[in-house]
């Protein structure tokens, strides 16, 4: 007898792969799909542009030339530029961490009646447009505002910034602080320290993680700011990033606009470093205390001193310019009048090409299909990260793919949308005279938002849940669809507000891809406001506070979707 009992017959075909075997290499195939095709968009559609932008800036005549680079830091009003640009982020992050620490606790520790609201309300401003918050601090701190003397200066800049980012530093230290376990500081008080000791001793090396996160992001966003600076402070108080839009569109020097782009790259880059290692250290201390609450009720005794702080910021900091920018929308002249929102339906003497309306539709258009895309690519690039390999090498992998899909978030928007102009203009992609182009760039400026909104989510899933599933016969395709997609779907409301708020307010990249007569309302806003007049600026308050009401609209409505286990940033 043959010893090749299971050797294929001469003349016979191969037998076929059992179906377990075709499900394994299904398996394999979907994870391979979900992790290309978001790779691919990101490539064509951001990395692309940006290296194409920075080499045509050391390209000349076909070689390589990086004396650009040296020229260009050998000037004393690009290191001005670059100091300004630290200094502006240093303080609007050391300024935002003060403030927003005392109302980490009062917000997500205090238990007290309207917690909720308010929480819902202080998150508003952190997506809210960029033009929008500088056209809220003008009417406040310009010429004809209540605190005129401020308006379009540093001390203007700094506190729109603090504005911007207050929410990130509530939201990302209260997260993990209302899940501390209050017995250690408890202990500390019990064995005679006082509560100041107690909170620098305990509660505050705890806290450390989240503390690091929150300041890595809000230096991120403020040294990328481009609205905040272009309508307070413009050229004039340029920074890195309106620096770039000068160079790109009034002098055409790409090669100085790339050695700036790659010098902001490096603050990038490191901001994200710092960012994924204490978010990881954050989301490992999140699901270690997932069971003990730090919460308690609001005692005036107590809590008085965080809490008048937090009243006075929400109230003074936060509401006065959004009071200001809406009352002033509403005077004409001596009187109360809405002449202002009448003009919305009118080229504001002639000051636009179509109606402000025209923006506001396109707007709400482009936002829905951008959130659409978002999603999507959010949703695979979510399932990919938030995997947990066996080996080292793999998961050193995923978290630099993690930090991949998080450039977009401090990349200049405007070397996207001018690396857009000259990459995607001839075939086989000639997209300049498509309006997919705009839902496209605010799809990819949204993408880290909605993956920093679910992953946590993902991430919380006790791994036990996992593992149970698969001990009762569930194939890895089912523990997924089981599992892991009913939380994810928990965390899709928080995202799609994000990338909708986003896409709403986009200014950066639209600015250079959005055509004359289908523009958004933010750069309808920025054009009215550099119009002299007082008709251009009132329709400009006007269309804000449009702008604005779509955007808090939207952010409210997914507050109240956001699932628990989400990290609150």
């Amino acid at each position: 007898m043959s010893s090749d009992v299971g050797a294929p017959v001469a003349g016979r075909p191969d037998p076929l792969p059992s179906p377990r075997a075709w499900a394994e290499e299904a398996w394999r195939a979907w994870w391979v799909v979900a992790a290309v095709v978001p790779l691919a968009m990101l490539t064509i559609f951001f990395a692309w542009p940006v290296v194409t932008l920075v080499g045509r800036g050391f390209v000349v005549d076909g070689r390589v030339d990086t004396g650009m680079f040296a020229e260009v830091f050998d000037q004393a009003r690009t290191w001005r530029i670059v100091g300004t640009t630290l200094l502006l982020a240093a303080s609007g992050t050391a300024v935002s961490v003060a403030l927003g620490l005392p109302g980490a606790y009062v917000l997500y520790v205090c238990r007290f009646p309207g917690r909720a609201l308010v929480r819902a309300l202080v998150g508003v401003p952190f997506v809210l447009p960029t033009v929008v918050v500088g056209v809220a601090f003008l009417a406040l701190l310009g010429p004809s505002g209540p605190l005129a003397g401020l308006g379009q200066s540093r001390t203007a800049i700094v506190l729109a910034l603090v504005f911007f980012n207050y929410s990130v530093v509530v939201r990302t230290v209260g997260g993990l602080w209302s899940r501390l376990d209050p017995r250690m500081p408890q202990a500390a008080r019990a064995l005679g320290a006082s509560p100041w000791r107690a909170f620098r001793t305990v509660t505050l090396p705890a806290l450390t993680p989240a503390l690091a996160s929150a300041a890595s992001l809000v230096f991120l966003f403020c040294a990328s700011a481009f609205g905040i600076v272009m309508v307070l402070g413009g050229v004039r108080i340029g920074t890195i990033e309106t620096e770039i839009w000068y160079q790109t569109t009034q002098l055409l020097d790409l090669g100085a606009a790339a050695a700036l782009s790659i010098t902001q790259l490096v603050v990038v880059t490191l901001c994200l470093v710092v960012t994924n290692a204490t978010t990881a250290r954050q989301e490992r201390a999140l699901r270690l205390r997932a069971d003990a609450s730090g919460e308690q009720r609001f005692a005036w005794r107590r809590d008085a001193l965080p809490g008048a702080v937090t009243a006075l910021v929400v109230l003074g900091l936060l509401g006065a310019p959004l009071v200001t920018l809406v009352v002033r929308s509403l005077r004409a002249g001596d009187g109360w009048s809405l002449e202002h929102y009448r003009a919305l339906a009118t080229t504001v003497g002639r000051a636009l090409p179509v109606p402000v309306w025209s923006g506001i539709r396109n707007s709400v258009v482009v936002a829905v299909e951008a959130t659409a895309i978002a999603l999507a690519l959010g949703v695979l690039v979510t399932l990919v990260v938030s995997r947990r390999p066996r080996t080292v090498l793999a998961r050193r992998a995923l978290r630099g793919l993690d930090a991949l899909f998080m450039l977009p978030l401090g990349v200049s928007a405007v070397t996207v949308g001018f690396g857009f102009l000259i990459t995607l203009n001839r075939p086989p992609l000639d997209l300049r005279s498509s309006m997919v182009l705009v839902p496209i760039a605010q799809a990819i400026v949204a993408l880290p938002l909605v993956v920093r909104s679910m992953l946590p989510v993902v991430r919380a899933i006790d791994p036990r849940m996992r593992e149970a599933a698969a001990a009762l016969g569930a194939s890895p395709a089912r523990v997924l669809r089981s599992v892991d997609l009913p939380f994810l779907a928990r965390g899709l409301g928080i995202a799609a507000g994000f990338a909708m708020a986003a896409s709403l307010g986009e200014f950066g990249a639209t600015s250079f891809l959005a055509r004359l007569d289908r523009p958004t309302l933010p750069v309808v806003i920025f054009r009215l406001i550099g119009r002299p007049g007082e008709a251009s600026f009132g329709a400009a308050l006007a269309a804000s506070v449009v702008l604005a009401g779509l955007t808090a609209a939207v952010m409210l409505l997914a507050e109240l979707a956001r699932p628990r286990a989400a990290l609150p940033w």
